[in-house]
């Protein structure tokens, strides 16, 4: 996830704090300072409350590294390679590879949840304890409201849809049923769907009712359907493109320009017959030195077209995407750029022989729906 700052390490995977992590730490204190702890502990000190609440809202920030730690530590186990756990201000993410087996993604899946219910289950026990056996009533409430917030968590990443854990649940079950992974990807992903678009209406009615924390439900709802919507397009192109190399995939010839004209001259010859709106640049040895967006020319002044080259207005070839003819795909894919588009320069050593396009890869998409859809 961009905009979010490494601190650290977990099961050897980077551990990332999205920017938004310090608002939900101040969200979930001034929650606890401005009514929580008054309601359960009433006619204490504001300095008390304010204590109790930052650290109420700092213990709940490691139960949810606790529950992202439980999935990374299972995928390593299980030999899934995990790239880095990111916590944000709707939970935490664990990106890591795909498990090889139904069984792995289960364990991986309820690891999360078991972590929660149980730090939920010894929070409650602890409070409980506290309050009755010695009397500290604002670290007991700080507890069982701590515990209840990671049962809450627990539950809820529990249901049946995707990208909740319960949803890599009902996917890991459907595909040892059926053998059909990609099949029980994209039931997750409906599921996840038809869950955000519940949790959105649900929250805009409590939002109209008075409710404001209706608009945090909103916003789960929102990302509950979009990263399910990209996980069903993901689920049917990983499938599409498995086993594919990239000198499969690649359109060849390449529109290429040499990267030493200058832009005026580009302009006004070259430019009104060129085919597509990216063109690979070649230096004076042939080799590929960048690509060029051909709306870029636009914003350079006019005054200015004279003396520059097409290389000055290019991206050169260390911020491409590149890789061989005989690279996997689906590889290949993984090293976009964010941002970027989907551009990958195929180089067999230091000649140019194609380039892979979003054109390509929906080329590819459609052919694999065509023969999934048809007799048979």
């Amino acid at each position: 996830m961009s905009s979010s700052l490494r601190i650290g390490r977990v099961s050897g995977a980077p551990l990332r704090i999205h920017w938004s992590v310090p608002l939900l730490v101040f969200l979930f204190g001034y929650g606890l300072v401005d009514r929580t702890l008054p309601d359960l502990v009433p006619g204490r000190s504001t300095t008390a409350y304010t204590v109790a609440g930052l650290v109420g809202a700092l213990l709940l920030l490691l139960s949810l590294l606790a529950h992202e730690s439980a999935h990374a530590i299972t995928a390593r186990r299980k030999g899934i390679p995990v790239h880095t756990v990111t916590l944000w201000a709707l939970g935490g993410m664990t990106e890591m590879g795909k498990p090889p087996t139904p069984n792995g993604a289960l364990l991986v899946a309820v690891s999360g949840p078991l972590t929660s219910l149980g730090i939920g289950g010894a929070a409650l026990g602890a409070g409980t304890g506290l309050d009755a056996g010695l009397g500290w009533e604002v670290p007991a409430a700080v507890l069982v409201w701590l515990g209840w917030a990671n049962l809450l968590l627990g539950v809820f990443n529990l249901l049946p849809a995707a990208p909740l854990d319960g949803g890599r649940v009902v996917q890991a079950l459907m595909w040892r049923r059926t053998g059909d992974r990609e099949r029980a990807e994209r039931a997750a992903g409906r599921s996840g769907q038809i869950l955000g678009i519940l949790l959105i209406a649900l929250g805009w009615v409590a939002f109209l009712g008075g409710a404001w924390g209706g608009l945090w439900l909103v916003l789960i709802g929102f990302f509950i359907v979009i990263v399910a919507n990209a996980e069903r397009r993901q689920a049917t192109l990983a499938t599409a493109l498995g086993g594919l190399r990239a000198a499969d995939a690649m359109s060849s010839p390449v529109e290429t320009a040499p990267d030493w004209i200058t832009v005026q001259h580009f302009i006004d010859g070259p430019a009104m017959t060129a085919r597509h709106l990216t063109l690979a640049l070649l230096d004076f040895e042939g080799r590929p030195s960048g690509l060029l967006d051909l709306p870029r020319l636009a914003k350079i002044p006019v005054a200015q077209r004279e003396t520059s080259r097409l290389r000055d207005a290019a991206s050169p070839l260390g911020q491409c995407t590149t890789c061989a003819p005989d690279d996997l795909l689906e590889d290949a894919l993984k090293q976009l750029k964010p941002l970027g588009g989907v551009r990958i320069l195929v180089l067999d050593g230091q000649r140019l022989t194609g380039i892979v396009t979003a054109h390509d890869i929906m080329r590819l998409t459609q052919r694999h729906q065509l023969r999934r859809k048809g007799p048979g």
